[in-house]
């Protein structure tokens, strides 16, 4: 693991260094696509090699298109494969041999049609740089353990670079990435299962559904058995999920469009639906003939987050589970409808689970945020305890590290603590029994949240966590802070003294 992550941050600083003054958001592009080539042809070529050796006994034609199609491989013509590309990496002519090379592999390959960037032979990017981007990325060539699992590192380092774009780019990188570890979070708090049908309507870079499939291959140990659907609205944004989810060898069916407009997916049921979707989206109107969707209430024009939470529950079959990050303003809002359709899904028995989240996690939005959890039929499934007509509240608030000046994550550690609360307070064979914790968690009734107005901001629920006693008496406490507020009024003093004598030099009076 250390290895990996210093092959990472070592890949991105010399690629950073040969960014020289091209903006984040276009060089994402020029480095994505060229890991991209670089995964797909070494996954070509490992399959090459294997039907060459092959080709004696079986009669197998390493140049037959079929021979890689039946292996879920995509088949690399000649003229774009890695070797030959590289070998022109110091040609004047590379930018155009990249286009075409790209050009080549869609027309090879109809699932790739349309996403792959070729727009490197334009005169703005610097083909010399261009040429040493491509003899870094050529080094990847680390594994130990046969070729084969060079394929893993490179979906490693462009989930990698994913990230750092992101954090580059700031808030406009926020909008196809999700951080890691609330990515992480949600999925160990709703523990997919393999055989299972996935949705995410805003799904960005595609980071739920690698994480969701991480997951279930570590715990099940077995990879590709689910189902994953995905829309993303920006044209973008899609190419580099389709690019993410092929690096991985995950299947998916990505749509293209704007989810609350134009459903890609209308008669769609899932059993997870794992989402991060645009936060207080205010520009947009709602159809409100849309009855079947708008179940618990017509969302308001001015904010989409209660859209985005009726659409993820339709979405939902008899006993699916959803895990959404929103503004904490959802968790309390008034505005409108939204407090009446608020408590309509906690009297339709809908929330499971709610967290609030630390500050500082997202590139995109210095917004509080917060988790959702939903599920169906709450009190018919045998897996977990009927805890219907409850709902856990989870206070992360002061959890996560500072990983830069402005980013902070959840560890390992917060993240296995959350979920594991959950999973014993859900589950209905828990690791161990749940206890309330003063201070971090609380299973509250439904009689306790219509008291609270069907608020849902766990620190209306969650007991006070009390002060461990120190050596410092209260008197001395009251002591220390009475000589602060007196220095700072005495200062407070002095500098309105020294203004008004300014004032007084110039000819004012007060």
């Amino acid at each position: 693991m250390t290895d990996r992550l210093q092959l990472e941050r070592t890949l991105w600083q010399a690629a950073d260094k040969l960014r020289s003054n091209m903006d984040a958001a276009e060089y994402k592009h020029v480095v994505l696509g060229l890991i991209f080539l670089k995964y797909i042809s070494d996954a070509f070529q490992e399959q090459y090699k294997k039907l060459q050796e092959e080709q004696l006994e079986t009669g197998a034609d390493p140049e037959d298109k079929d021979e890689y199609v039946a292996e879920r491989i995509f088949y690399v013509p000649p003229s774009a494969r890695w070797s030959w590309l590289q070998g022109r990496a110091k040609f004047p002519s590379i930018g155009k041999d990249i286009d075409d090379a790209m050009d080549a592999i869609e027309k090879d390959n109809a699932s790739l049609k349309g996403v792959l960037p070729k727009d490197y032979a334009r005169p703005t990017l610097d083909k010399q740089r261009l040429g040493e981007l491509i003899d870094l990325i050529g080094s990847i060539t680390l594994s130990s353990e046969g070729k084969g699992k060079d394929k893993d590192v490179l979906g490693e380092v462009f989930e990698y670079f994913l990230g750092q774009f992101a954090d580059a780019e700031g808030k406009k990188g926020g909008q196809f990435y999700t951080p890691g570890s609330i990515v992480k979070l949600l999925v160990e708090m709703l523990e997919p299962g393999a055989e299972k049908r996935f949705y995410d309507g805003a799904c960005g870079s595609g980071g739920m559904f690698v994480q969701s499939e991480k997951f279930i291959e570590l715990h099940e140990h077995r990879k590709g058995k689910i189902s994953i659907f995905g829309q993303e609205s920006n044209p973008t944004t899609h190419r580099l999920a389709k690019m993410n989810l092929a690096i991985r060898g995950i299947e998916a069916q990505i749509g293209l469009g704007d989810t609350l407009f134009n459903d890609q997916f209308p008669q769609l049921k899932v059993d997870y639906v794992i989402a991060n979707p645009p936060f207080n989206v205010s520009d947009y109107k709602i159809n409100t003939t849309e009855t079947e969707k708008w179940k618990y209430g017509n969302p308001p024009e001015g904010n989409a987050n209660f859209a985005w939470i009726q659409h993820f529950i339709n979405k939902l079959a008899p006993f699916g589970s959803a895990g959404i990050v929103l503004a904490n303003g959802s968790m309390s809002s008034e505005v409108a409808t939204e407090g009446e359709i608020r408590k309509a899904l906690i009297e339709g028995d809908l929330v499971d689970c709610m967290v609030a989240l630390p500050p500082q996690l997202f590139y995109n939005t210095q917004i509080p945020a917060c988790l959702w959890f939903f599920r169906r039929n709450r009190e018919g499934n045998s897996k977990f305890r009927n805890r219907s007509n409850e709902i856990l509240f989870i206070n992360a608030s002061e959890m996560g590290k500072m990983v830069s000046r402005k980013q902070r994550e959840l560890t390992q550690e917060d993240i296995d603590k959350i979920a594991s609360t959950y999973h014993n307070w859900r589950n209905a064979q828990p690791t161990e029994e749940y206890l309330d914790e003063p201070g971090f968690c609380k299973s509250a009734t439904i009689q306790d949240i219509r008291k609270n107005g069907h608020v849902l901001i766990p620190g209306r629920y969650i007991e006070f966590k009390k002060e461990e006693e120190d050596d410092v008496a209260f008197e001395d406490k009251m002591g220390t802070l009475t000589i602060l507020l007196r220095e700072q009024m005495q200062k407070s003093t002095e500098q309105d003294q020294k203004i008004k004598q300014s004032l007084a030099s110039i000819g004012y009076q007060i």
